[in-house]
Protein backbone atom coordinates (compact mmCIF):
# COMPACT_ATOMS: atom_id res chain seq x y z
CA UNK A 1 0.00 0.00 0.00
CA UNK A 2 1.80 3.70 -1.21
CA UNK A 3 1.48 6.29 1.64
CA UNK A 4 -1.00 8.77 0.01
CA UNK A 5 -1.10 12.12 1.73
CA UNK A 6 -4.28 13.97 0.40
CA UNK A 7 -3.60 17.45 2.71
CA UNK A 8 0.01 17.78 1.05
CA UNK A 9 -1.83 17.85 -2.40
CA UNK A 10 -4.40 19.98 -1.08
CA UNK A 11 -2.07 22.51 0.72
CA UNK A 12 0.01 23.04 -2.93
CA UNK A 13 -3.30 24.67 -4.26
CA UNK A 14 -4.37 26.95 -0.82
CA UNK A 15 -3.83 30.48 -0.37
CA UNK A 16 -4.02 32.62 2.16
CA UNK A 17 -7.91 32.80 2.28
CA UNK A 18 -7.73 28.99 2.44
CA UNK A 19 -5.52 29.25 5.35
CA UNK A 20 -7.38 31.51 7.65
CA UNK A 21 -10.97 29.36 6.97
CA UNK A 22 -9.24 25.98 7.96
CA UNK A 23 -7.61 27.83 10.84
CA UNK A 24 -11.43 29.29 12.20
CA UNK A 25 -12.93 26.21 11.20
CA UNK A 26 -10.94 24.14 13.04
CA UNK A 27 -11.02 25.87 16.31
CA UNK A 28 -14.83 26.27 16.03
CA UNK A 29 -14.90 22.26 15.45
CA UNK A 30 -12.29 22.03 18.38
CA UNK A 31 -15.06 24.39 20.75
CA UNK A 32 -18.34 21.66 19.14
CA UNK A 33 -15.47 18.55 19.43
CA UNK A 34 -14.74 18.69 22.99
CA UNK A 35 -18.16 18.66 24.89
CA UNK A 36 -19.59 16.28 22.28
CA UNK A 37 -16.75 13.58 22.54
CA UNK A 38 -16.91 13.70 26.36
CA UNK A 39 -20.67 13.16 25.88
CA UNK A 40 -20.41 10.38 23.20
CA UNK A 41 -17.82 8.52 25.65
CA UNK A 42 -20.08 8.63 28.07
CA UNK A 43 -22.93 7.05 26.08
CA UNK A 44 -20.51 4.14 24.82
CA UNK A 45 -20.20 3.08 28.98
CA UNK A 46 -16.31 4.84 29.12
CA UNK A 47 -15.04 7.72 31.33
CA UNK A 48 -15.47 10.87 29.17
CA UNK A 49 -11.67 11.65 29.16
CA UNK A 50 -11.22 8.57 26.76
CA UNK A 51 -14.06 10.77 24.55
CA UNK A 52 -10.96 13.46 24.54
CA UNK A 53 -8.20 11.23 23.74
CA UNK A 54 -10.33 9.44 20.73
CA UNK A 55 -10.41 12.99 18.96
CA UNK A 56 -6.88 13.88 19.14
CA UNK A 57 -4.43 10.94 17.30
CA UNK A 58 -7.26 9.66 15.54
CA UNK A 59 -8.59 12.97 14.23
CA UNK A 60 -5.11 14.20 13.09
CA UNK A 61 -4.13 10.59 11.28
CA UNK A 62 -7.93 11.13 9.01
CA UNK A 63 -6.58 14.71 8.42
CA UNK A 64 -3.37 13.86 6.73
CA UNK A 65 -4.99 10.49 4.68
CA UNK A 66 -8.58 11.59 4.32
CA UNK A 67 -9.94 12.48 0.45
CA UNK A 68 -12.62 15.04 2.56
CA UNK A 69 -12.16 18.69 2.95
CA UNK A 70 -14.86 18.98 5.65
CA UNK A 71 -14.98 15.68 7.01
CA UNK A 72 -14.65 15.93 11.06
CA UNK A 73 -13.76 12.64 12.86
CA UNK A 74 -14.24 11.16 15.99
CA UNK A 75 -16.98 10.13 18.36
CA UNK A 76 -19.93 10.06 17.26
CA UNK A 77 -23.63 8.70 18.70
CA UNK A 78 -24.14 5.38 16.48
CA UNK A 79 -20.25 3.87 16.95
CA UNK A 80 -20.58 4.99 21.32
CA UNK A 81 -23.80 3.05 21.05
CA UNK A 82 -22.04 -0.09 19.67
CA UNK A 83 -19.50 0.37 21.36
CA UNK A 84 -21.55 -0.24 24.28
CA UNK A 85 -23.28 -3.32 23.25
CA UNK A 86 -20.31 -4.95 22.16
CA UNK A 87 -18.40 -4.56 24.90
CA UNK A 88 -20.47 -4.03 28.08
CA UNK A 89 -21.71 -8.43 27.94
CA UNK A 90 -17.95 -8.98 28.42
CA UNK A 91 -16.65 -6.52 30.45
CA UNK A 92 -19.11 -5.65 32.93
CA UNK A 93 -19.07 -3.25 35.65
CA UNK A 94 -14.93 -3.70 35.60
CA UNK A 95 -13.92 -0.14 34.31
CA UNK A 96 -10.30 -0.71 33.77
CA UNK A 97 -11.22 -4.14 31.54
CA UNK A 98 -14.15 -2.50 29.59
CA UNK A 99 -11.76 0.54 28.64
CA UNK A 100 -9.07 -2.19 27.36
CA UNK A 101 -11.87 -3.75 25.36
CA UNK A 102 -13.07 -0.42 23.89
CA UNK A 103 -9.24 0.06 22.59
CA UNK A 104 -9.16 -3.50 20.94
CA UNK A 105 -12.08 -3.05 19.32
CA UNK A 106 -11.31 0.31 17.99
CA UNK A 107 -8.21 -1.69 17.03
CA UNK A 108 -10.15 -4.28 15.34
CA UNK A 109 -12.45 -1.79 13.38
CA UNK A 110 -8.90 -0.15 11.88
CA UNK A 111 -7.85 -3.22 10.64
CA UNK A 112 -10.85 -4.47 9.21
CA UNK A 113 -11.27 -1.07 7.32
CA UNK A 114 -7.98 -0.60 6.05
CA UNK A 115 -8.08 -4.11 4.87
CA UNK A 116 -10.96 -3.42 3.26
CA UNK A 117 -9.31 0.00 1.90
CA UNK A 118 -6.70 -1.59 0.49
CA UNK A 119 -8.44 -4.84 -1.19
CA UNK A 120 -10.86 -1.89 -2.82
CA UNK A 121 -13.93 -3.42 -0.95
CA UNK A 122 -15.66 0.00 -0.37
CA UNK A 123 -18.65 -1.72 -2.49
CA UNK A 124 -19.63 -3.74 0.44
CA UNK A 125 -21.66 -0.79 2.23
CA UNK A 126 -23.99 -1.12 -0.70
CA UNK A 127 -25.53 -4.21 0.59
CA UNK A 128 -26.34 -1.82 3.70
CA UNK A 129 -29.52 -0.67 2.23
CA UNK A 130 -31.09 2.68 2.62
CA UNK A 131 -34.24 1.26 4.40
CA UNK A 132 -32.12 -1.39 6.80
CA UNK A 133 -29.59 2.43 7.55
CA UNK A 134 -33.34 4.46 8.33
CA UNK A 135 -34.90 1.72 10.49
CA UNK A 136 -31.64 1.09 12.34
CA UNK A 137 -30.50 4.68 13.10
CA UNK A 138 -34.27 5.60 14.09
CA UNK A 139 -34.44 2.83 16.52
CA UNK A 140 -30.83 3.27 17.69
CA UNK A 141 -31.71 7.11 18.07
CA UNK A 142 -34.40 6.07 20.84
CA UNK A 143 -31.82 3.42 22.06
CA UNK A 144 -29.13 5.96 22.76
CA UNK A 145 -32.19 8.85 24.32
CA UNK A 146 -33.54 6.50 26.71
CA UNK A 147 -30.58 5.44 27.85
CA UNK A 148 -29.59 8.59 29.30
CA UNK A 149 -32.68 9.01 31.28
CA UNK A 150 -30.78 7.95 34.25
CA UNK A 151 -28.64 11.15 34.05
CA UNK A 152 -31.16 13.32 33.12
CA UNK A 153 -33.82 12.05 36.18
CA UNK A 154 -30.64 11.40 38.47
CA UNK A 155 -31.72 7.24 38.70
CA UNK A 156 -29.26 4.39 39.23
CA UNK A 157 -31.41 2.84 36.28
CA UNK A 158 -29.52 -0.66 34.77
CA UNK A 159 -27.36 -0.21 31.94
CA UNK A 160 -29.91 -1.84 29.05
CA UNK A 161 -30.07 -1.67 25.45
CA UNK A 162 -34.21 -2.17 25.26
CA UNK A 163 -36.11 0.53 25.72
CA UNK A 164 -38.65 -1.54 27.64
CA UNK A 165 -36.49 -2.00 29.97
CA UNK A 166 -35.30 1.29 30.71
CA UNK A 167 -38.77 2.62 30.87
CA UNK A 168 -39.91 0.12 33.18
CA UNK A 169 -36.48 1.00 35.65
CA UNK A 170 -37.07 4.55 35.07
CA UNK A 171 -40.79 4.47 36.31
CA UNK A 172 -40.40 2.27 39.29
CA UNK A 173 -37.83 4.77 40.62
CA UNK A 174 -40.56 7.55 39.86
CA UNK A 175 -41.02 8.88 43.33
CA UNK A 176 -36.48 9.21 43.31
CA UNK A 177 -36.68 11.37 40.80
CA UNK A 178 -33.59 14.19 41.56
CA UNK A 179 -35.45 17.40 40.63
CA UNK A 180 -32.11 19.66 40.46
CA UNK A 181 -30.66 17.41 37.94
CA UNK A 182 -33.64 17.35 35.55
CA UNK A 183 -34.10 21.03 35.92
CA UNK A 184 -30.31 20.74 34.65
CA UNK A 185 -31.15 18.45 31.41
CA UNK A 186 -34.66 20.22 31.00
CA UNK A 187 -32.58 23.80 30.08
CA UNK A 188 -29.61 21.99 28.29
CA UNK A 189 -31.98 20.69 25.94
CA UNK A 190 -34.38 23.79 25.92
CA UNK A 191 -31.45 26.22 25.23
CA UNK A 192 -29.79 23.61 22.59
CA UNK A 193 -32.56 23.04 20.38
CA UNK A 194 -33.37 26.85 20.50
CA UNK A 195 -29.77 28.18 19.58
CA UNK A 196 -29.56 25.02 16.84
CA UNK A 197 -32.89 26.99 15.26
CA UNK A 198 -32.04 30.75 15.49
CA UNK A 199 -28.46 30.41 15.03
CA UNK A 200 -26.95 27.05 14.21
CA UNK A 201 -23.23 28.10 13.82
CA UNK A 202 -23.23 29.75 17.50
CA UNK A 203 -21.31 27.32 20.18
CA UNK A 204 -24.23 26.20 21.99
CA UNK A 205 -22.52 23.06 22.95
CA UNK A 206 -19.44 25.00 24.48
CA UNK A 207 -22.09 27.61 26.20
CA UNK A 208 -24.62 24.83 27.83
CA UNK A 209 -21.33 23.18 29.54
CA UNK A 210 -20.47 26.73 30.85
CA UNK A 211 -22.96 27.46 32.81
CA UNK A 212 -23.60 23.96 33.76
CA UNK A 213 -20.20 23.59 35.32
CA UNK A 214 -21.07 27.49 36.73
CA UNK A 215 -24.03 26.06 38.24
CA UNK A 216 -23.15 23.31 39.73
CA UNK A 217 -20.08 25.48 41.34
CA UNK A 218 -21.78 28.59 42.05
CA UNK A 219 -24.66 26.84 44.33
CA UNK A 220 -22.74 23.31 45.39
CA UNK A 221 -25.33 21.41 43.85
CA UNK A 222 -23.22 18.19 43.18
CA UNK A 223 -23.45 18.41 47.47
CA UNK A 224 -27.03 17.21 46.86
CA UNK A 225 -26.69 15.10 45.00
CA UNK A 226 -26.38 15.95 40.99
CA UNK A 227 -24.48 13.88 39.87
CA UNK A 228 -20.41 15.64 38.32
CA UNK A 229 -17.24 14.14 36.20
CA UNK A 230 -15.52 14.62 38.69
CA UNK A 231 -11.57 14.23 38.33
CA UNK A 232 -10.16 14.19 35.21
CA UNK A 233 -6.69 13.07 34.26
CA UNK A 234 -4.48 15.96 32.46
CA UNK A 235 -1.79 15.14 29.91
CA UNK A 236 -2.25 13.19 26.87
CA UNK A 237 -3.02 9.29 26.68
CA UNK A 238 0.19 7.62 26.82
CA UNK A 239 1.39 5.58 24.19
CA UNK A 240 -0.18 1.51 25.01
CA UNK A 241 -0.42 -1.64 23.55
CA UNK A 242 -4.00 -2.83 23.58
CA UNK A 243 -4.16 -6.31 25.36
CA UNK A 244 -5.41 -9.04 22.90
CA UNK A 245 -6.94 -12.42 23.68
CA UNK A 246 -8.60 -14.91 21.71
CA UNK A 247 -12.11 -14.94 23.66
CA UNK A 248 -12.17 -11.20 23.32
CA UNK A 249 -11.55 -11.09 20.12
CA UNK A 250 -14.26 -13.56 19.24
CA UNK A 251 -16.63 -11.97 21.21
CA UNK A 252 -15.92 -8.59 19.93
CA UNK A 253 -16.32 -9.42 16.07
CA UNK A 254 -19.36 -9.16 15.34
CA UNK A 255 -19.19 -5.95 17.16
CA UNK A 256 -16.27 -4.87 15.05
CA UNK A 257 -17.50 -6.04 11.81
CA UNK A 258 -20.89 -3.98 12.59
CA UNK A 259 -19.03 -0.71 13.36
CA UNK A 260 -16.96 -1.09 10.31
CA UNK A 261 -19.63 -1.13 7.65
CA UNK A 262 -21.71 1.14 9.84
CA UNK A 263 -19.69 3.61 10.90
CA UNK A 264 -17.81 3.61 7.17
CA UNK A 265 -21.16 4.24 5.96
CA UNK A 266 -22.53 7.30 7.79
CA UNK A 267 -18.81 8.83 7.07
CA UNK A 268 -18.84 7.89 3.21
CA UNK A 269 -22.63 9.30 3.28
CA UNK A 270 -21.44 12.66 4.83
CA UNK A 271 -18.10 13.27 3.04
CA UNK A 272 -19.97 12.34 -0.23
CA UNK A 273 -22.37 15.17 0.94
CA UNK A 274 -20.48 17.76 1.49
CA UNK A 275 -18.41 17.13 -1.54
CA UNK A 276 -20.74 17.67 -3.90
CA UNK A 277 -21.52 21.02 -2.57
CA UNK A 278 -18.26 21.57 -2.55
CA UNK A 279 -17.64 20.38 -6.24
CA UNK A 280 -14.88 17.59 -5.70
CA UNK A 281 -15.09 13.93 -5.60
CA UNK A 282 -14.61 10.99 -3.11
CA UNK A 283 -12.33 8.00 -2.93
CA UNK A 284 -14.42 5.81 -0.98
CA UNK A 285 -11.56 3.49 -1.00
CA UNK A 286 -8.83 6.41 0.25
CA UNK A 287 -11.63 7.28 2.53
CA UNK A 288 -11.95 3.58 4.19
CA UNK A 289 -8.15 3.55 4.75
CA UNK A 290 -8.49 6.97 6.13
CA UNK A 291 -10.52 5.70 9.13
CA UNK A 292 -8.84 2.69 9.52
CA UNK A 293 -5.48 3.67 9.99
CA UNK A 294 -6.98 6.30 12.21
CA UNK A 295 -8.86 3.74 14.22
CA UNK A 296 -5.47 1.87 14.58
CA UNK A 297 -3.69 5.19 15.45
CA UNK A 298 -6.34 5.73 18.18
CA UNK A 299 -6.06 2.20 19.72
CA UNK A 300 -2.52 2.66 20.69
CA UNK A 301 -3.39 5.84 22.77
CA UNK A 302 -6.60 4.47 25.12
CA UNK A 303 -9.11 4.98 22.40
CA UNK A 304 -12.29 3.90 21.32
CA UNK A 305 -13.64 3.37 17.55
CA UNK A 306 -14.59 6.60 15.67
CA UNK A 307 -15.85 8.03 12.15
CA UNK A 308 -17.20 10.81 10.64
CA UNK A 309 -19.83 13.43 12.37
CA UNK A 310 -22.93 14.93 10.70
CA UNK A 311 -23.14 17.47 13.17
CA UNK A 312 -19.35 18.53 13.03
CA UNK A 313 -18.90 18.09 9.67
CA UNK A 314 -21.38 20.79 9.11
CA UNK A 315 -20.11 22.86 11.62
CA UNK A 316 -16.80 22.32 10.41
CA UNK A 317 -18.12 23.38 6.66
CA UNK A 318 -19.86 26.60 7.46
CA UNK A 319 -16.86 27.53 9.85
CA UNK A 320 -14.70 27.73 6.29
CA UNK A 321 -12.71 24.08 6.31
CA UNK A 322 -11.33 24.24 2.54
CA UNK A 323 -8.62 21.39 3.11
CA UNK A 324 -7.96 18.21 5.74
CA UNK A 325 -5.94 21.20 7.52
CA UNK A 326 -8.89 22.27 9.74
CA UNK A 327 -8.89 18.72 11.08
CA UNK A 328 -5.40 18.92 11.76
CA UNK A 329 -5.92 22.16 13.70
CA UNK A 330 -8.43 20.57 15.54
CA UNK A 331 -6.51 17.92 17.14
CA UNK A 332 -4.54 20.07 18.01
CA UNK A 333 -6.63 22.15 19.92
CA UNK A 334 -8.27 19.10 21.57
CA UNK A 335 -4.47 17.93 22.88
CA UNK A 336 -4.13 21.76 24.28
CA UNK A 337 -7.40 21.10 25.99
CA UNK A 338 -6.15 18.26 27.32
CA UNK A 339 -3.00 19.30 28.79
CA UNK A 340 -4.18 22.47 30.24
CA UNK A 341 -8.13 22.32 30.55
CA UNK A 342 -9.27 19.55 32.27
CA UNK A 343 -9.55 21.29 35.72
CA UNK A 344 -12.59 23.08 34.75
CA UNK A 345 -14.54 20.04 34.09
CA UNK A 346 -14.42 18.63 37.69
CA UNK A 347 -18.12 20.25 38.22
CA UNK A 348 -19.59 19.63 34.88
CA UNK A 349 -22.70 17.69 35.62
CA UNK A 350 -23.78 14.68 33.64
CA UNK A 351 -27.08 15.79 33.23
CA UNK A 352 -25.33 18.53 30.81
CA UNK A 353 -23.77 15.44 28.89
CA UNK A 354 -26.85 13.62 28.38
CA UNK A 355 -28.64 16.64 26.75
CA UNK A 356 -25.79 16.96 24.12
CA UNK A 357 -26.54 13.38 23.46
CA UNK A 358 -29.95 13.05 23.18
CA UNK A 359 -30.44 16.54 21.58
CA UNK A 360 -27.59 14.93 18.95
CA UNK A 361 -30.05 11.81 18.00
CA UNK A 362 -33.13 13.76 17.71
CA UNK A 363 -32.44 13.83 14.36
CA UNK A 364 -31.75 10.30 13.63
CA UNK A 365 -35.64 9.45 14.06
CA UNK A 366 -36.51 9.52 10.38
CA UNK A 367 -40.29 10.00 10.34
CA UNK A 368 -40.20 11.39 6.67
CA UNK A 369 -38.09 8.47 5.34
CA UNK A 370 -41.14 6.41 7.17
CA UNK A 371 -43.81 8.42 5.01
CA UNK A 372 -41.53 8.33 2.01
CA UNK A 373 -41.33 4.72 1.72
CA UNK A 374 -44.89 3.95 2.56
CA UNK A 375 -45.93 5.85 -0.79
CA UNK A 376 -43.49 4.99 -2.92
CA UNK A 377 -42.48 1.46 -1.81
CA UNK A 378 -44.30 -1.01 0.56
CA UNK A 379 -41.31 -3.92 0.24
CA UNK A 380 -39.02 -1.08 1.41
CA UNK A 381 -41.16 0.43 4.22
CA UNK A 382 -41.54 -3.02 5.61
CA UNK A 383 -37.84 -3.90 5.37
CA UNK A 384 -37.32 -0.63 7.51
CA UNK A 385 -40.49 -1.45 10.03
CA UNK A 386 -38.59 -5.11 10.40
CA UNK A 387 -35.20 -3.71 11.54
CA UNK A 388 -36.65 -0.91 13.19
CA UNK A 389 -38.51 -3.53 15.25
CA UNK A 390 -36.08 -5.68 15.66
CA UNK A 391 -33.52 -3.05 17.08
CA UNK A 392 -35.69 -2.50 19.49
CA UNK A 393 -36.42 -5.72 20.49
CA UNK A 394 -33.51 -7.84 20.14
CA UNK A 395 -30.59 -5.64 19.90
CA UNK A 396 -28.43 -3.64 17.98
CA UNK A 397 -26.58 -6.59 16.53
CA UNK A 398 -29.59 -8.27 16.24
CA UNK A 399 -31.53 -5.83 14.67
CA UNK A 400 -29.20 -4.72 11.61
CA UNK A 401 -28.18 -8.46 11.39
CA UNK A 402 -31.64 -9.56 10.79
CA UNK A 403 -32.06 -6.11 8.76
CA UNK A 404 -29.00 -6.86 6.01
CA UNK A 405 -30.38 -10.21 5.62
CA UNK A 406 -34.24 -9.62 5.17
CA UNK A 407 -32.60 -7.23 2.27
CA UNK A 408 -30.61 -9.58 0.93
CA UNK A 409 -33.37 -12.60 1.07
CA UNK A 410 -36.03 -9.54 -0.86
CA UNK A 411 -33.00 -8.82 -3.56
CA UNK A 412 -32.82 -12.50 -4.04
CA UNK A 413 -36.66 -13.07 -3.91
CA UNK A 414 -37.34 -9.75 -6.12
CA UNK A 415 -34.41 -10.84 -8.81
CA UNK A 416 -36.21 -14.17 -8.97
CA UNK A 417 -39.54 -12.62 -10.34
CA UNK A 418 -38.34 -10.04 -12.65
CA UNK A 419 -40.58 -7.80 -14.31
CA UNK A 420 -41.80 -9.47 -17.95
CA UNK A 421 -43.39 -7.48 -20.37
CA UNK A 422 -45.82 -7.64 -23.42
CA UNK A 423 -44.25 -4.99 -25.81
CA UNK A 424 -46.36 -3.42 -28.83
CA UNK A 425 -45.48 -0.63 -31.59
CA UNK A 426 -46.22 2.54 -31.20
CA UNK A 427 -48.67 4.04 -34.42
CA UNK A 428 -46.46 5.45 -37.37
CA UNK A 429 -42.98 4.53 -35.26
CA UNK A 430 -40.72 1.78 -35.04
CA UNK A 431 -40.75 1.72 -30.98
CA UNK A 432 -41.87 -0.66 -28.92
CA UNK A 433 -43.17 -0.31 -25.17
CA UNK A 434 -44.93 -1.91 -22.27
CA UNK A 435 -48.86 -2.08 -23.43
CA UNK A 436 -50.08 -2.29 -20.59
CA UNK A 437 -48.43 1.50 -20.18
CA UNK A 438 -49.52 2.36 -23.79
CA UNK A 439 -52.57 1.36 -24.66
CA UNK A 440 -52.25 2.53 -27.98
CA UNK A 441 -49.64 0.14 -28.69
CA UNK A 442 -50.11 -2.15 -31.29
CA UNK A 443 -49.58 -6.08 -31.37
CA UNK A 444 -50.29 -9.08 -33.64
CA UNK A 445 -52.06 -11.86 -32.91
CA UNK A 446 -49.43 -14.25 -34.95
CA UNK A 447 -46.11 -12.69 -32.68
CA UNK A 448 -45.52 -12.21 -29.43
CA UNK A 449 -42.63 -9.55 -28.46
CA UNK A 450 -41.95 -10.00 -24.56
CA UNK A 451 -38.93 -8.50 -23.06
CA UNK A 452 -37.50 -9.40 -19.95
CA UNK A 453 -35.92 -6.27 -17.46
CA UNK A 454 -33.13 -7.96 -15.35
CA UNK A 455 -29.95 -10.60 -16.10
CA UNK A 456 -31.38 -14.15 -17.01
CA UNK A 457 -29.84 -16.04 -14.61
CA UNK A 458 -30.19 -19.66 -12.13
CA UNK A 459 -33.20 -18.00 -10.50
CA UNK A 460 -35.37 -16.39 -12.75
CA UNK A 461 -34.67 -18.14 -16.06
CA UNK A 462 -37.41 -21.16 -15.25
CA UNK A 463 -39.73 -17.68 -15.06
CA UNK A 464 -39.06 -16.39 -17.96
CA UNK A 465 -39.63 -19.67 -19.87
CA UNK A 466 -43.38 -20.05 -17.79
CA UNK A 467 -44.20 -15.88 -18.97
CA UNK A 468 -43.66 -16.83 -22.83
CA UNK A 469 -44.89 -20.95 -22.72
CA UNK A 470 -48.12 -18.91 -21.40
CA UNK A 471 -48.63 -16.13 -24.09
CA UNK A 472 -48.39 -18.53 -26.78
CA UNK A 473 -51.28 -19.39 -28.33
CA UNK A 474 -52.30 -21.51 -31.15
CA UNK A 475 -51.92 -18.88 -33.51
CA UNK A 476 -48.69 -17.81 -32.80
CA UNK A 477 -45.95 -18.03 -35.14
CA UNK A 478 -42.95 -16.02 -33.29
CA UNK A 479 -41.79 -14.81 -30.38
CA UNK A 480 -39.47 -11.94 -30.23
CA UNK A 481 -37.44 -11.33 -27.16
CA UNK A 482 -35.93 -8.05 -26.28
CA UNK A 483 -32.82 -8.32 -25.07
CA UNK A 484 -32.13 -4.67 -24.37
CA UNK A 485 -31.77 -4.67 -20.41
CA UNK A 486 -30.72 -8.04 -20.47
CA UNK A 487 -27.26 -7.24 -18.75
CA UNK A 488 -25.83 -10.55 -18.01
CA UNK A 489 -26.47 -14.17 -18.76
CA UNK A 490 -25.08 -17.42 -16.78
CA UNK A 491 -25.15 -20.97 -17.94
CA UNK A 492 -28.52 -21.66 -16.25
CA UNK A 493 -29.78 -18.90 -18.00
CA UNK A 494 -28.22 -19.92 -21.66
CA UNK A 495 -30.02 -23.56 -21.33
CA UNK A 496 -33.20 -21.88 -19.94
CA UNK A 497 -33.27 -19.97 -24.03
CA UNK A 498 -31.83 -23.19 -25.35
CA UNK A 499 -34.53 -25.15 -24.09
CA UNK A 500 -37.24 -22.61 -24.58
CA UNK A 501 -36.00 -22.01 -28.50
CA UNK A 502 -36.28 -25.83 -28.77
CA UNK A 503 -39.66 -26.44 -27.01
CA UNK A 504 -40.43 -22.94 -29.53
CA UNK A 505 -39.39 -24.77 -32.50
CA UNK A 506 -41.01 -28.10 -31.98
CA UNK A 507 -44.39 -26.27 -31.61
CA UNK A 508 -43.60 -24.69 -34.85
CA UNK A 509 -42.48 -21.47 -33.45
CA UNK A 510 -39.61 -19.41 -34.38
CA UNK A 511 -37.62 -17.43 -31.68
CA UNK A 512 -36.36 -14.25 -32.38
CA UNK A 513 -33.38 -12.59 -30.19
CA UNK A 514 -33.23 -8.47 -30.39
CA UNK A 515 -30.60 -5.78 -29.41
CA UNK A 516 -28.54 -8.96 -27.70
CA UNK A 517 -25.83 -6.92 -25.34
CA UNK A 518 -22.14 -8.09 -25.89
CA UNK A 519 -21.25 -10.24 -22.63
CA UNK A 520 -24.94 -12.08 -23.67
CA UNK A 521 -23.66 -12.73 -26.82
CA UNK A 522 -20.95 -13.97 -25.99
CA UNK A 523 -21.96 -16.19 -23.40
CA UNK A 524 -25.23 -17.32 -25.94
CA UNK A 525 -22.20 -18.24 -28.62
CA UNK A 526 -21.33 -21.02 -26.46
CA UNK A 527 -24.71 -23.22 -27.57
CA UNK A 528 -27.49 -21.10 -28.22
CA UNK A 529 -27.52 -19.23 -30.91
CA UNK A 530 -26.53 -20.62 -34.82
CA UNK A 531 -27.65 -23.86 -33.09
CA UNK A 532 -31.07 -23.62 -31.17
CA UNK A 533 -31.58 -19.83 -32.68
CA UNK A 534 -29.96 -19.53 -36.34
CA UNK A 535 -27.85 -15.97 -37.45
CA UNK A 536 -30.99 -14.88 -39.03
CA UNK A 537 -32.89 -14.12 -35.97
CA UNK A 538 -30.67 -12.59 -33.98
CA UNK A 539 -31.49 -8.70 -35.47
CA UNK A 540 -29.93 -5.27 -33.64
CA UNK A 541 -34.19 -4.00 -33.20
CA UNK A 542 -36.87 -5.62 -32.34
CA UNK A 543 -38.70 -4.03 -35.06
CA UNK A 544 -36.00 -5.72 -37.89
CA UNK A 545 -38.08 -8.92 -36.86
CA UNK A 546 -41.15 -8.16 -36.67
CA UNK A 547 -41.29 -6.50 -40.21
CA UNK A 548 -39.20 -10.17 -41.37
CA UNK A 549 -42.77 -11.92 -40.00
CA UNK A 550 -45.70 -11.53 -42.24
CA UNK A 551 -48.72 -11.24 -41.86
CA UNK A 552 -49.00 -7.03 -41.06
CA UNK A 553 -50.51 -6.15 -37.72
CA UNK A 554 -53.75 -5.75 -36.37
CA UNK A 555 -54.88 -3.68 -33.70
CA UNK A 556 -56.21 -6.19 -31.15
CA UNK A 557 -54.22 -6.30 -28.00
CA UNK A 558 -54.19 -10.19 -26.52
CA UNK A 559 -55.42 -9.52 -23.81
CA UNK A 560 -55.78 -13.06 -22.48
CA UNK A 561 -51.79 -13.43 -23.06
CA UNK A 562 -51.46 -10.53 -20.74
CA UNK A 563 -53.56 -11.85 -17.86
CA UNK A 564 -51.61 -14.71 -18.19
CA UNK A 565 -48.36 -12.99 -18.12
CA UNK A 566 -49.67 -11.14 -15.05
CA UNK A 567 -50.69 -14.46 -13.28
CA UNK A 568 -47.17 -15.96 -13.89
CA UNK A 569 -45.36 -12.95 -12.60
Amino acid sequence: MSLDLPLLRMLKTSDRESLRGDLTAGLTTAVMLVPQGMAYAMLAGLEPIVGLYASTVPTAIYALLGSSRSLAVGPVAMVSLLVAAGVAPLAGDDPVLYAAYASLLMLMVGVMQTFMGVARLGFLVKYLSHPVIAGFTSAAALIIGFSQLKHVLGLEIPRSHHVHTIIAGAISQASGVHVATLAIALVSVITLMALKRKSPRFPRFLLVVGVGTLAVWGLSLHESGVAIVGAVPSGLPRPSIPSVSLAALSGLLPTALAISLVGFMESIAVAKAFARQGGYDIDANQELRALGLANVGGAFFLGYPVTGGFSRTAVNAQAGARSPLAGLITAVVVAVSLLLLTPLFYYLPKAVLASIIMTAVFGLIDVAEARHLWATSRADFALMGLTFGATLALGIEQGIGLGVAASLLWFVLSSSRPNVVVLGMLPGTDVFRDVTRREDAQVRGDVVVVRVDAPLFFANSSMLQEAVRGLVSEETRAVILDASAMGSIDASGSSALAELAATLDASGVEFWLSTVRGPVRDMLGHGVLGVHVPPERVVERVVDAWSSIAPPLHDEPIREGLSALASAS
